[in-house]
């Protein structure tokens, strides 16, 4: 009585099965989480209620427990979770369903033959979702939210050694906010961080979802465009200065309008690093601020 009062009140999910997969023991936490309470599902087939667990990694688990007595573990990393349930209490997490850590393991009779097996959920959704906002942190921008220079820097060798490898077509689009201090002096720096958000949100809405965002550095961004022609970025170049051109940002009251100005460049025999590949699409985009700003040009 005694072990069924703890299987029952312990802060942890527990499940027992039999060699046919009927769910013999069904505990408080689980009838919670679930929605089924254990007068329900014990004595059914655990499949009939998550038929996403008939697949062949889970019977090679549960063979392992049974045939050698093994234990096996579901890391959160690899799996993120064995029973699909809400992750209530986290909706702003990310995370669709509840994260867990899960564990497998044999139950032996009193002549030590393995009758059950037994399952064991914990929520781990919390140091998930810590871990993730550590991840943001070091590849994201505070202000903006899209990736940093730091993780620039990463990404950018790695798909120019990629493309120049596979002799693959690759892009970078650098641009930034024409008249940036005039913003800062006339409105406040306030409104320049809106405007700096405004026009990180706009971008990523116009990318695909194979291309990277970055913010490079005060009111400057980088673009890099994956398998992608050095015309056809400046199509892409083009698209974001006629869409942010086009944006009326109502900061308190007040429509403040900006222009960008953007530098191309693309894969090229005579490119022999990242670093000249940044160059250039730095060197046109000055290019394009000294002939007048709110406009794209190319380098390459």
């Amino acid at each position: 009585m005694i072990l069924n009062q703890v299987f029952d009140e312990i802060n942890i999910g527990l499940v027992i099965l039999d060699r046919d997969m009927k769910v013999q023991k069904w505990n408080r936490w689980m009838e919670l989480h679930s929605g089924f309470g254990a007068d329900r599902i014990v004595g059914s087939s655990i499949f009939d209620y998550f038929p996403d667990l008939n697949n062949k990694k889970f019977h090679r688990s549960c063979k392992s427990v049974f045939s050698f007595g093994n234990c096996c573990f579901f890391s959160q990393k690899l799996h993120h979770y064995l029973f699909p349930f809400k992750s209530s209490g986290y909706i702003d997490s990310g995370f669709e369903y509840m994260q867990q850590s899960c564990s497998m393991g044999p139950l032996r009779d009193e002549n030590n033959v393995i009758q059950y097996l037994f399952i064991h959920v914990q929520d781990v959704t919390e140091v998930a979702l810590y871990e993730q906002k550590l991840v943001d942190m070091n590849l994201k921008d505070g202000l903006t939210g899209i990736y940093n220079r730091r993780f620039m820097e990463v990404k950018l060798r790695e798909e120019f050694d990629r493309c120049r490898r596979y002799n693959r077509d690759f892009s970078i689009i650098m641009f930034d906010i024409d008249h940036f201090k005039n913003v800062n002096d006339e409105y406040g720096h306030q409104c320049g961080d809106f405007i700096l958000k405004s026009i990180s949100s706009r971008v990523l809405s116009i990318i695909r979802n194979v291309d990277y965002l970055f913010r490079y550095g005060g009111e400057e961004f980088c673009c890099l465009l994956p398998e992608t022609q050095m015309n056809n970025a400046f199509i892409v170049a083009e698209r974001f200065r006629t869409a942010i051109m086009a944006m009326e940002n109502d900061y308190a009251g007040s429509i403040v309008k900006v222009t960008i100005s953007l530098g191309v460049a693309g894969m090229d025999k005579d490119i022999d690093s990242s670093d000249n590949m940044v160059k250039m699409a730095d060197d046109a985009l000055y290019k394009a601020k000294r002939e007048g700003r709110n406009r794209a040009l190319i380098m390459g």
